[in-house]
């Protein structure tokens, strides 16, 4: 079992930095929280992620690992005397589960993250590509899930920590555009995930509230832009 220091470069509302405390938490590690401001870059952050120059970063005995879905398996890899495994011990069921997540993170998420910006004409045909993910990810979460919990069965596990950790600003998005985008009459098995997620011991001290998003996009729309 790994041992040692361990700090996490990071911000409280990035859900990439979020998914490293989760993890961490599940494998009830203690971590030292290092906030990075990102204007402009620390010194600690650009010598520890030289390449991307990006948060997360986890510091683990004074060695450095990037990128958050490569920083939640050396996790999950580190410490595994540490309470239950994130990813799943099956090679197929692990393969599923990294399918899912990169899902997420190529097609859907990007998609909702538009919702931002689009276009009124837009709109109507965006809502629709992700009613449509959405739509696959409850047909995922009926097979992974076995009818439990969590996508990871009765704990939370690796999908779980990629998709949920984007809730926060999911909500808040819900709120700006209107839209609701989990409504339990067409994904029900999400709709109920959603809240136990969010309760878990591991998660609920993590993700900022929806209100508090909202506080900070507020912010970033006021910001004049450069001309």
């Amino acid at each position: 079992m790994a041992s040692g220091g361990v700090k996490v470069l990071g911000s409280n509302y990035s859900p990439f930095v979020n998914r490293v405390q989760i993890a961490l938490n599940l494998k009830s590690v203690e971590f030292e929280f290092i906030h990075e401001n990102l204007n402009p870059k620390s010194e600690l952050l650009l010598k520890s992620n030289p390449v991307h120059k990006k948060i997360p970063v986890l510091i683990h005995d004074d060695k450095c690992i990037c990128e958050s879905s490569v920083i939640v398996q050396y996790i999950d890899e580190a410490w595994t005397g540490n309470g239950l495994s994130i990813l799943p011990s099956d090679p197929y069921d692990r393969a599923v589960a990294r399918f899912w997540a990169a899902y997420y993170d190529d097609k859907l998420s990007p998609m909702v993250k538009e919702l931002r910006s689009v276009k009124e004409e837009e709109r109507a045909a965006l809502v629709e590509r992700i009613d449509e993910g959405l739509g696959l990810l409850e047909e995922a979460f009926v097979k992974c899930s076995k009818g439990k919990a969590y996508f990871g069965g009765d704990h939370i596990g690796y999908i779980d920590i990629v998709i949920g950790s984007s809730f926060g600003w999911i909500t808040a998005m819900e709120k700006m555009s209107g839209k609701k985008l989990i409504e339990e009459a067409k994904t029900p098995g999400l709709f109920g995930w959603v809240d136990k997620f969010l309760s878990n011991d591991a998660v609920k001290d993590v993700i900022p509230t929806t209100e508090m998003f909202l506080q900070l996009l507020a912010k970033m729309q006021a910001k004049p832009t450069a001309s």
